[in-house]
């Protein structure tokens, strides 16, 4: 998954940040490695002033590779007018200025007189029905923006919400406005909202880190990621982080399952909380390539945070990254032991990525590639893979009122109206993931007189 050059958000337990010298910010100016570190520091404040976080998520398990499906045709947002003390543009919080559809629409008017259905009680959640008017912003989002991510649900899509894809696949390239009336038509808004009937949940933002490694063992690339070793059972946990580092029996199991090295151990943890990643890969002959690492299994121990354990010690006032990696550089002798506090450790198998591929995120839970902006992780007992989900959020740096699909999970994406928001890769998706951690409200768009 998960997702994600190069930064944690701050919602997530320990954060990890980049520091002005790490290949995170090779590619930013000076003038923008002042504004992303200080993002960084207004983050670790965020944090600062928390209560005990929960884990981070890793990812799931991969599905098998599907289909492609060709990409929806992009339309261009137009931007509303700027509003004086408004928030810097995200990239992701615009609208369009006047309704796609408005109020007057015949479908409106029939929406509103159809009978509301009852309530539907999931494993972690119960979903209220609403009338469509009651979603913040419904009739302003780009809604052909979203139906790539919505094709790619259709690849693997469940049975339920499998009877719409036809039509899914038919309205790719009509108007925002058909593709409203359509959804109207068909489908039912439920407010997603905890047993207790609160509806009031937590939004962050994840992403796909981009780093450096050697494919083979020398100079400063002495930290391994590994593929899933041989001895590897779900039903039992497998060796822990210390373990692998000093056990011989883990060891050689280990042996020969190296894909890549990194030169940083924090790297190498930043993309196992992360779940996967790009990797610029320098090859035996001195060839670079770009590939990805994609989850694929983890050695079965619980997510402590590192940046909690530092924290709990009063070693740092902060759980940045920034403020983890200065600790590990004024501690060198006690890296490992701050590393081994976390017992968990994730193995990956690695993807190509040609020209095509590179356009579109990792595979999530649901087994399809993410779309930036349009993907989120959800808990899965709460809103199955493949719902179509309208989200709205208001946060210091970002709105969001917009369709969006529930493809992927995390182990600390538990609720019932908890989201992480997938923003992408590079150098945009690295500040835009930083800044999310706020309060979220989700409807579940469910097709009508389904159950």
């Amino acid at each position: 998954m998960s997702p994600p050059p190069l930064l944690l958000n701050a919602l997530r337990p320990a954060p990890v940040w980049p520091t002005p010298s790490s290949p995170t910010l090779a590619w930013a100016s000076r003038p923008q490695r002042a504004h992303l570190l200080l993002a960084s520091l207004l983050a670790g404040l965020l944090l600062a002033g928390c209560a005990t976080p929960p884990p981070v998520a890793d990812a799931p398990a991969a599905a098998p590779a599907p289909l492609e499906a060709p990409p929806a045709p992009r339309v261009a947002v137009p931007e509303p007018p700027p509003t004086p003390g408004a928030r810097p543009a995200s990239g992701f919080d615009e609208i369009w200025p006047e309704p796609v559809l408005g109020p007057e629409a015949a479908v409106w008017q029939w929406a509103e007189s159809q009978p509301l259905p009852a309530p539907l009680v999931r494993a972690n959640s119960r979903w209220q029905p609403v009338r469509w008017s009651e979603l913040p912003g419904w009739g302003r989002d780009a809604l052909p923006q979203a139906w790539n991510a919505w094709l790619r649900s259709c690849e693997r899509p469940a049975p339920t919400l499998g009877a719409l894809c036809q039509e899914v696949r038919r309205l790719s390239i009509a108007s925002a406005s058909a593709q409203h009336e359509w959804m109207m038509r068909h489908l039912q808004p439920f407010r997603v909202q905890s047993l207790e009937g609160n509806p009031r949940g937590l939004l962050t933002g994840y992403y796909e880190p981009l780093l450096h490694a050697n494919r083979v063992r020398q100079g400063p690339y002495q930290t391994p990621l590994h593929a899933v070793p041989p001895g590897l059972s779900r039903d039992r946990p497998w060796f822990s982080r210390q373990q692998m580092a000093t056990d011989p029996q883990a060891l050689a199991q280990l042996q020969g399952r190296e894909i890549v090295w990194l030169a940083d151990p924090l790297d190498a943890l930043l993309l196992q909380i992360q779940g996967s990643g790009r990797v610029l890969v320098r090859e035996p002959d001195g060839r670079q390539q770009l590939v990805r690492l994609a989850f694929a299994g983890h050695n079965g121990h619980p997510y402590r945070s590192v940046g909690r354990w530092l924290l709990d010690r009063g070693a740092i006032r902060a759980g940045t990254w920034e403020a983890i990696r200065a600790w590990a550089a004024a501690h060198p002798e006690q890296i490992n032991e701050m590393l081994w506090s976390n017992p968990r450790t994730v193995f990956f198998r690695e993807e190509s990525l040609n020209e095509l591929e590179a356009q579109f995120g990792p595979r999530g839970a649901q087994g399809v590639a993410l779309t930036p902006g349009r993907s989120i992780a959800v808990d899965p007992r709460s809103i199955p893979y493949g719902t179509p989900v309208w989200l709205h959020s208001s946060g210091p740096f970002i709105e969001l009122r917009r369709l969006v699909l529930a493809q992927d999970t995390g182990a600390a994406i538990v609720g019932a109206a908890r989201a992480d928001f997938f923003t992408g890769w590079g150098e945009q998706a690295f500040f835009q993931a930083a800044g999310i951690k706020q309060p979220v409200h989700l409807w579940a768009l469910w097709p009508r007189s389904a159950p």
